[in-house]
């Protein structure tokens, strides 16, 4: 009798596999997961998202293809900075016959800090018309905007 070993208790095993499972399929779904769904381009919030998405990726003659023409011609650049910091969220739309109101939260975040990064958000609101049957942002939230709307093209 005292050459045998004890028999390891199979709940143990059972359990501690279990385990190992959900980690492996937590670490695939945290790093597999993707940009977001892209939205219907012919949607007001089809084209915000994108709009956002090249004001973010910094591609300035991108985001000018979804102004509205008469915005992008009188445009009068704001210094285009930088803005991989931020992300945006979609909150609400108000959309109507050839206008729409498009409700983003605005999240910028920081490294640095005593404390590490930290996070500043704020409500941002898209002004749409629709353009030959197609949707163009006049008015973007001022983190968001190219275009100066505070200069008055002369």
């Amino acid at each position: 009798m005292e050459g045998q070993r004890p028999k390891p208790d199979r709940t143990l095993v059972v359990i501690l596999a279990v385990l190992g499972v959900l980690v492996v399929v937590a670490l695939i779904a945290v790093f597999t997961r993707g940009e977001p769904a892209q939205l219907d381009e012919s949607t007001p919030e089809g084209v915000v998202q994108r709009y956002s998405a090249a004001v973010i990726d910094g591609d300035e003659a991108a985001a000018m293809e979804y102004l509205d023409p008469a915005v992008a011609e009188d445009c009068v650049r704001m210094p285009f900075g930088d803005r991989a910091g931020m992300r945006v969220t979609l909150v609400d739309t108000t959309e109507r016959d050839d206008t729409a109101d498009v409700d983003v939260l605005i999240v910028t975040t920081f490294d640095s800090g005593p404390f590490g990064s930290s996070e500043y958000e704020e409500p941002g609101v898209f002004d749409l018309v629709r353009v030959g049957g197609e949707w163009r942002i006049e008015v973007a939230p001022w983190p968001l905007a190219i275009c100066d709307p505070t200069v008055v093209p002369g």
